[in-house]
């Protein structure tokens, strides 16, 4: 079970763990050990709320297929039981991720100050590089 916040919580069987053989270098040990996971979640087939649906449906993430399935790799850690924990904390972040709510920027003007010290600095930029050329 994974507890996204208070009221929200996603149970066991709707989370699908696939044991993998990790990519990379890790000795003969690599060969032997199925320790990566792939979690798979169904996000149409899931009981989140609606708003939490369309969020993640609409969400830009490579992870998120075009069926609507998130798809988490972990191969960090060394044993199963942490990459599993690994992807569970992964997926929960995309899930909050995907529905926090970004506030509009307010476009804002620079001061009449700033745009002086500006001007002022690009004059004695200018200044300096004009004194470099060659002397009649």
């Amino acid at each position: 079970m994974l507890t996204i916040l208070k009221h929200i919580v996603i149970s066991a069987d709707e989370l699908e763990f696939t044991a993998i053989r990790a990519q990379g270098s890790g000795g003969q040990n690599v060969n032997k050990v199925s320790s990566a996971i792939h979690l798979r979640f169904d996000i149409k087939a899931s009981s989140l709320p609606g708003f939490y649906k369309e969020r993640l449906l609409e969400f830009k993430d490579k992870r998120i297929t075009a069926d609507g399935i998130i798809v988490i790799k972990a191969q960090t850690f060394r044993t199963q039981q942490k990459n599993r924990e690994d992807a569970l904390e992964r997926l929960k972040t995309l899930i909050l991720d995907a529905t926090t709510i970004q506030k509009n920027r307010r476009p804002t003007k620079p001061t009449r100050s700033s745009q002086r010290k500006r001007m002022d600095s690009k004059t004695k930029r200018g200044n300096t590089k004009a004194m470099r050329g060659k002397v009649m």
